[in-house]
């Protein structure tokens, strides 16, 4: 199975954004199909300030507002977050945490906590919780994104376990290819080779 090209935009709109190619994140939007940009479009660009910081999320918006845009937000959908849901985000960061480092769990989350007591929390509650665990994309995409931008970044450990974690959430092996492939020309071409060997070894 290998990525349409819906998915194609979303890998390169993120990976681009998560980079800072503006240029491309335009070219991305101007080529957008017809009903979107959308819930899906809005999902991944809320994703990137896991992978790049608030900073660069600022400017995304600002770059894609000059652009056309993101739609409104789907009257018939829950987009916005609404009252606190701490408990409910702890929960279901847990989950997609297990769910994409099985075995490994345990061990990745005694390393993040090492590094301080709140580290690990906050990336289980917010960035697996509150961003990768929400409705309107589902995890085998959010992993690919993670795949292709963890690639841009050079980031080899990380790299493994996202597509470890991608092939436990639904994607399928050609479709990790794919995403790599589709944002190639994004990437330096050391750390695409590097990604590529990263992809063979724990795919």
């Amino acid at each position: 199975m290998t990525l349409d090209d819906a998915d194609r935009r979303l890998v390169r709109l993120f990976t681009a954004g998560v980079l800072g190619k503006f240029d491309e994140v335009l070219r991305v939007r101007a080529g957008a199909a017809p009903g979107e940009p959308d819930r899906r479009w809005r999902e991944t660009v809320l994703q990137v300030h896991v992978f790049a910081g608030f900073p660069r999320l600022v400017e995304l918006y600002s770059v894609l507002d000059s652009g056309g845009g993101l739609g409104a937000l789907d009257p018939d959908e829950v987009e916005a977050r609404g009252p606190d849901t701490g408990e409910r985000d702890r929960a279901r960061g847990r989950a997609l945490f297990e769910r994409i480092y099985r075995d490994d769990s345990t061990g990745v989350r005694a390393m993040l906590a090492r590094h301080h007591p709140d580290f690990a929390g906050w990336i289980e509650e917010h960035a697996y919780g509150r961003v990768l665990a929400r409705s309107g994309l589902g995890a085998d995409r959010r992993e690919l994104l993670a795949v292709a931008a963890l690639a841009a970044l050079g980031q080899g450990r990380q790299l493994a376990s996202h597509v470890r974690g991608a092939l436990r959430c639904g994607a399928q092996r050609s479709e990790i290819d794919g995403a790599l492939e589709c944002v190639a020309d994004l990437l330096d071409p050391e750390r695409l080779a590097s990604a590529r060997r990263v992809v063979e070894r724990f795919a």
